[in-house]
């Protein structure tokens, strides 16, 4: 085993020291990013590359995008080939935002004023999507999916207009081929900051961020017929003073990592640890994810994912810990990149084959299943 290996396993064991511990062996797959736009199709990704955009360089830019109907039908199958000890399917906690930006809307009113359009105005408006809504549906029906909630959108929307208002060449650029801001050129390009849905610069704007995810906890409900009892802040962004608004509209759990990030208002931030099980003055509780399987992210080296996330697992086990694994959407995407999306299904077969062999008293839950067990079984 490597040395960076070995002092990788070490960091596991540690983070998973403290928090709540079970003697069961529940697997949790926490999904970010269903339903945001990111790179429109296989046609813009190449005029962003003419145009000097370097979007082959970022995993988001190069795969993400909206799950065709192949792709969705070809995750669900295969997530229906496995069971765990209970009889139950492998479960994808979706984690979604409920709307884009109305591009059209927007252009109409000269960039003075944001619009957004659902979820299921956006699926229209893609070549292999129309029904990708109703797909949804009968992953929850079959248990397979289970939508909670992520964002409003994936889009800072302040950021964004700001930038489309001062005319920023390289947003008109992704506004002109209906992206959610765009990457910068040359060097110091460090990704696509307008996705950065929560982060904020004063107490204005802080008090519009949270009023934005606010509503976007309605939307969810009206589009899905329930409310989200749990939440993952967009890139872990997220200030513990909006604990109690999101508490009051049935928010009970947080997914995340173990540090959340919160901005100051003045460009500086501060970083909050969490752990398993840990409870803030509300109740609410806190589930940290400890295992990740992310081909999409490692490239060029996917072969180590499937090993990866069972080592974290294994570790999580060891630890009387729930293996709580982040699989981001673009793992699944086909729509720009088949190979990306059929890598990814060859190696989930084989993560859930392994695992299951390997400890056969696995059983999958959702985020919310997870919440309710620590809150009613304490150990």
């Amino acid at each position: 085993m490597r040395f960076d290996n070995i002092k990788n396993n070490i960091s596991r064991y540690i983070a998973n020291l403290p928090g709540w511990r079970t003697n069961r062996k529940i697997v949790v797959i926490e999904s970010d990013d269903w339903g945001s736009i990111r790179m429109p199709s296989k046609e813009v990704y190449e005029k962003c590359l003419k145009a000097g955009y370097p979007v082959d360089k970022i995993a988001y830019e190069k795969y993400d995008s909206l799950l065709s109907h192949t792709d969705l039908e070809l995750l669900f199958g295969l997530l229906s080939k496995h069971k765990d000890k209970n009889g139950n399917y492998p479960i994808i906690t979706a984690n979604c935002v409920v709307a884009n930006p109305d591009f059209e809307r927007i252009l109409q009113d000269n960039f003075e004023k944001y619009h957004y359009e659902l979820i299921t105005e956006t699926f229209l408006k893609y070549p292999e999507h129309a029904d990708n809504f109703k797909l949804w549906q009968q992953g929850i029906n079959n248990k397979i999916f289970y939508p909670q909630y992520h964002a409003r959108e994936h889009l800072n929307v302040s950021l964004f207009m700001d930038a489309l208002r001062k005319g920023d060449p390289d947003v008109h650029f992704g506004f002109n081929h209906m992206m959610p801001g765009c990457i910068s050129h040359g060097p110091g390009m460090n990704g696509n900051l307008y996705v950065e849905a929560l982060a904020y610069n004063s107490p204005e704007d802080k008090r519009q961020k949270l009023d934005i995810f606010l509503e976007g906890l309605d939307l969810f409900e009206k589009l899905f017929g329930y409310r989200s009892e749990s939440i993952i802040p967009p890139n872990y962004i997220w200030s513990p003073d909006f604990n109690e608004a999101v508490f009051n509209k049935g928010v009970k759990y947080f997914q995340g990592s173990r540090k959340m990030r919160e901005p100051d208002g003045n460009g500086e931030n501060k970083y909050h640890s969490y752990f398993v099980g840990r409870r803030n003055n509300l109740g609410q509780i806190y589930l940290v994810r400890n295992s990740w399987f992310e081909p999409s992210m490692l490239q060029p080296d996917t072969s180590d994912s499937l090993e990866r996330c069972l080592s974290h697992m294994a570790i999580a086990f060891k630890m009387k810990k729930p293996s709580i694994v982040s699989s981001h959407r673009l793992n699944y995407v086909g729509f720009i990149e088949i190979k990306n999306r059929d890598r990814t299904l060859i190696m989930m077969d084989k993560l859930l084959s392994t695992a299951l062999r390997r400890w056969p008293d696995i059983e999958f839950m959702t985020s919310s299943q997870l919440g309710e067990l620590i809150t009613t079984n304490i150990e």
